[in-house]
């Protein structure tokens, strides 16, 4: 199988044979059409299974890059239930591909409640029982949209490079502790929300700015960089 963790600036692949990832790599999305050169040849009874956040135009240009490997790309999408998770959304297909793929990875993991979180472009807070229920979750801008949006919408506020303090002295110092401080308020938030439904909470984390969001967390959090693939893994592995 072919994974692919298509967000909306980067794409994570990991190529598996036998349940064993045997290559694997990460492309900024303008690069693509580097992807068949990268995976090599597949065999033609091979499967490629994605997960698309970042738009119709991205996945057409996937397409169009694997057509030389004469495999059809499958998008996923969320399902009601699939691989002992229950979707809670009113509507199911409307939850996005990549939190439904680690929401299915964590619950493989861990066994018992947990807080699914991806500090992405946008960061996402979602809870899972220890029955496999997806019972709601947080969307908000990632660090980078905070930062950005307060540049953009403020006079005096220059968007520029600060350090996470307690107590920040200056402009740039402050943005930041407050975006990352923000993050993790709403992180903890969730936490002792589902601490109130569970005897065991679990928290883990993935995306690019995690390990930002991480530094001074007064939630134990696991880190898991490919957590989304993983779920990929497990929705490809139970349609064999």
């Amino acid at each position: 199988m072919l994974l692919l963790d298509i967000g909306n600036s980067r794409c994570k692949w990991a190529l598996v044979e036998n349940g064993i990832w045997i290559r694997q790599g990460v492309l900024e999305n303008g690069e693509l059409a580097q992807l068949p050169t990268l995976i090599g040849e597949l065999p033609l009874s091979s499967r490629i299974l994605v997960s698309n956040v970042a738009g119709d135009a991205v996945a057409a240009k996937l397409k169009e890059c694997l057509a030389a490997i004469q495999c059809q790309p499958k998008f996923i999408q969320a399902e009601a239930e699939r691989c002992g998770v229950r979707n809670g959304y009113h509507t199911p297909q409307q939850l996005g591909s990549d939190r439904w793929a680690a929401l299915i990875a964590a619950h493989h993991r861990v066994a018992g409640a947990c807080l699914v979180v991806n500090c992405g472009t946008a960061t996402t807070i979602d809870a899972l029982s220890a029955e496999g229920e997806f019972l709601g979750g947080l969307i908000l801008p990632g660090l980078s949209l905070m930062l950005s949006s307060l540049s953009a919408n403020t006079a005096q506020l220059a968007e520029q490079a600060g350090s996470l303090l307690d107590f920040p002295r200056d402009t740039a110092d402050a943005m930041l502790s407050g975006a990352v401080r923000a993050t993790q308020g709403a992180i903890q938030h969730q936490f002792g929300l589902l601490q109130q439904h569970a005897d065991s909470v679990r928290c883990l984390m993935s995306g690019g700015a995690a390990s930002m969001v991480m530094q001074g967390s007064s939630v134990p959090v696991e880190y898991d960089e490919h957590l989304v693939l993983h779920g990929l893994q497990i929705l490809g592995e139970s349609e064999a």
